[in-house]
């Protein structure tokens, strides 16, 4: 098994989000982080697009020398992560592995709701896919789950409008929606790792109704537990602060883009995407 860096990969902006959580959390380990920048936003395309493009994001990751991958996509997550765990890693890519950020923020949410009225707000392509419902009432049946698609909101984010009027607009409609399906909702995930982006102003949308639950520090807490047991899977990942970026649009835009998210200048390198599975079988 090859040692490298942890890879990370969101369609856009918002994994830098998870990335920026992964490295408080794991601050001892590499990252490359991949932002299909120049294809996104993934919400409204249809799994077959979906599941091509991740696949393709895999390849330069797993070529690049990455043993871990985390889909910090809740679209690509939930359209395409199973068919890849199941039937793409074990014929391409059979000693690496991909993890999601859906389940490691459902498996808790029993813990987090008091009303068990559950509110989730994410993109049309991770509402219609009903992961979040599916694995919420696999872990907790009793819970009831209300979800709100957001189709405006990465969009405006990805074009750097996030204190637009037009957001603010776009949030209250939505958030009303939302309490309309339900006024017992107590807990609301923020199932697209683009609206940390946001919190602030979906949260004072809010107030007092119910709590926000946001994916980053969760799913670097779940990522932790599973490097601690599989120490197999840890011991090839390299111990290394190093981050790298690479991005599949020009660099200055995403250099601008990424320093709003986390704060931060970052460099990155511009790539192109293309899976060809005859060149990829059996090549790692």
């Amino acid at each position: 098994m090859i040692k490298g860096p942890i890879g990370v990969f969101d369609s856009g902006f918002g994994g830098l989000t998870v990335l920026n959580a992964l490295r408080q959390e794991l601050s001892e380990f590499q990252f490359y982080y991949l932002g299909d920048n120049a294809r996104a936003p993934y919400g409204s395309r249809s799994f077959e697009v979906i599941h091509q493009y991740t696949l393709e994001a895999l390849d330069f990751l797993f070529k690049a020398g990455c043993p871990l991958v985390i889909l910090a996509c809740n679209t690509a997550s939930a359209k395409a992560l199973r068919t890849i765990q199941q039937q793409d890693l074990p014929k391409y890519w059979p000693d690496r592995k991909v993890l999601g950020v859906i389940r490691p923020t459902t498996e808790h949410m029993g813990e987090w709701t008091h009303s068990n009225h559950i509110g989730i707000l994410g993109t049309s392509g991770t509402v219609k896919s009903n992961s979040y419902k599916i694995e919420i009432e696999r872990f907790f049946p009793g819970l009831k789950v209300y979800q709100q698609a957001c189709p405006m909101l990465v969009p405006l984010i990805e074009n750097q409008e996030q204190d637009s009027p037009a957001m603010q607009l776009f949030i209250s409609q939505y958030i009303q929606a939302l309490f309309k399906q339900s006024a017992k909702i107590d807990t609301v995930v923020l199932a697209c790792t683009h609206y940390p982006i946001i919190e602030k102003q979906l949260a004072a949308e809010i107030g007092s109704k119910a709590r926000l639950i946001s994916q980053g520090p969760v799913v670097a807490h779940a990522l932790k537990r599973y490097l601690h047991k599989h120490p197999e899977i840890a011991q090839n990942c390299i111990l290394n602060r190093e981050t790298r970026f690479f991005t599949t649009e020009e660099p200055e835009l995403f250099n601008s883009m990424a320093a709003c998210f986390l704060n931060r200048t970052v460099s990155a390198t511009q790539v192109q995407l293309t899976f060809n599975p005859l060149n990829s079988k059996n090549a790692h």
